[in-house]
């Protein structure tokens, strides 16, 4: 028999009880996880245990592994690398670099690609220049950045930001062209403004782009800096691995090619994870968690 003082007592017991498929859908979810990361982790170790066996039978099928320094041998000198203060000063640099272009160019070509897509005349004034001097690449532009700018540390950054600056444009601009103009009507027929319609549907609705833009961008950026820091640069992962390669040193090289993956992706990772946290609101599939 049911009574008020009973259901009133067991209420709160019943509301505290965790939901069971709620409950199996996130332990699921937590071993497909852990699977992908065994994944992960179980191919790169294969990947280096490939690399290890063919310099030390010095393979040559095709390509001359015999030359190549094993993964024992990069190891040692990574583990002396560590000891040193150069090595974090390479690393320092380079992050103060990529991040300070990749700052200046998420602003510039958000703001830039927001400007030409919502506005025809801004588009035909801007666009063209934009388009010229879209497809040259980067790392061209690096005798154009030592001419103009008198510093090399000046020029390095104007190089990441150039990298970074189209990829996150053009995303923007087709992100912002992509919106359901029904989306911007509603808020307009409800006495919604110009600003209110800005940072109330525009921005947030081109999120999903925006940070696809800014992720390749990422990538594209580090590939220039690290070439600009080999050419003209003075510290750096890029300008360190050049001078290994300068010196037969090949253990150290690696070493630096491996430095530059490993910030690569942990900036590249960051930006995909911060779009994650930015555009929760999003329906997402049973894969797009990962």
């Amino acid at each position: 028999m049911s009574t008020p003082a009973l259901d009133a007592t067991l209420a709160p017991a019943a509301a505290g009880t965790p939901d069971a498929p709620a409950v199996r859908t996130a332990r699921t979810r937590t071993a497909a996880g852990l699977r992908g990361w065994a994944v992960r982790l179980g191919s790169l170790a294969v990947v280096v245990a490939l690399w290890q066996w063919l310099t030390t039978v010095d393979a040559r099928v095709g390509l001359r592994f015999d030359r190549l320094p094993s993964p024992a041998e990069v190891a040692a000198e990574f583990g002396r690398q560590l000891g040193t203060r150069i090595y974090y000063l390479d690393l320092a640099q380079s992050m103060i670099r990529i991040l300070t272009g990749f700052a200046l160019a998420a602003v510039a070509g958000i703001a830039l690609g927001v400007l030409v897509a919502r506005s025809r005349w801004i588009g035909d004034v801007l666009l063209p220049p934009v388009e010229v001097v879209r497809p040259i690449p980067a790392i061209a532009l690096v005798p154009i950045a030592i001419l103009v700018f008198p510093t090399d540390e000046q020029g390095i950054v104007f190089i990441t930001f150039a990298a970074a600056f189209f990829p996150i444009m053009v995303s923007t601009r087709h992100a912002v062209r992509a919106l359901p103009t029904l989306w911007e009507d509603a808020v307009r027929t409800m006495g919604g403004g110009r600003a209110h319609v800005l940072w109330n549907v525009v921005l947030p609705g081109t999120l999903p782009g925006v940070f696809g833009g800014l992720s390749v961008g990422m990538g594209v950026a580090w590939i220039c800096v690290i070439s600009a820091e080999m050419i003209s640069g003075e510290f750096g992962v890029g300008y360190r691995t050049w001078h290994a390669y300068t010196v037969v040193d090949y253990p150290a090289v690696l070493v630096g090619m491996a430095s530059i993956g490993v910030l690569g992706w942990v900036t590249s990772a960051s930006v995909e994870l911060l779009g994650r946290r930015l555009t929760r609101w999003l329906p997402r599939g049973e894969g797009a968690a990962r």
